[in-house]
């Protein structure tokens, strides 16, 4: 039988490994709660298309950067496009290895306004994987998407007429590198 003192040190012993397993935990349920939600600009990821078109359109804004570190040059093919809501459409980016010795990049990604976010659905996308580009290699990256035709009829979202899709490339910080679907070599 265990004396008061004792079950009360189990105990907090017990909190103690509990607090830091959800501390480990934390981030990656953020971030699947982020995706599930669109929560944070984070967009949905979808394995279909849509499959409703409307007649209002909406503008998407690009925006390309590169964190500190990596050699590269990264942009987007087009500053904006105009698309109606429920489209099926695939934009594309370019980045470019300035440095002298291959470099894996991971993108990551986020919408804005942010209470757009949960309407902006991502069916394939480059920022999945890490890349690697070789020497002074150059490839194009392509991001389909759709935005959900219910942001026009959502009271926090109606007004919305434009929004923006940011990537920022960072180096990535294992090795392991798989090539997404819609990329190709130039």
């Amino acid at each position: 039988m265990m004396n008061p003192n004792d079950k009360i040190l189990v105990m907090c012993a017990g909190l103690v490994a509990s607090m830091v397993g959800l501390t480990y935990a934390s981030a990656p349920l953020y971030r699947i709660f982020c995706a599930a939600t669109g929560f944070d600009g984070t967009p949905k990821m979808f394995s279909t298309a849509s499959q409703t078109v409307s007649d209002t359109t909406i503008e998407v804004r690009f925006d390309a950067n590169v964190a500190p570190g990596l050699q590269w040059q990264f942009r987007s093919e087009k500053v904006a496009t105009n698309l109606r809501l429920g489209e099926n459409t695939v934009d594309f980016y370019r980045a470019y290895n300035a440095g002298g010795s291959p470099v894996t990049g991971i993108a990551k990604f986020n919408v804005t306004p942010l209470r757009a976010a949960k309407y902006f659905n991502k069916i394939k996308c480059f920022c999945e994987d890490g890349q690697e580009l070789k020497a002074h290699e150059s490839v194009r990256f392509g991001v389909a998407y759709f935005i959900d035709p219910r942001i026009a009829t959502d009271p926090d979202t109606k007004d919305i007429k434009a929004v923006t899709l940011s990537y920022t490339f960072f180096p990535a910080k294992s090795e392991t590198t798989t090539v997404a679907q819609l990329r190709t070599v130039n």
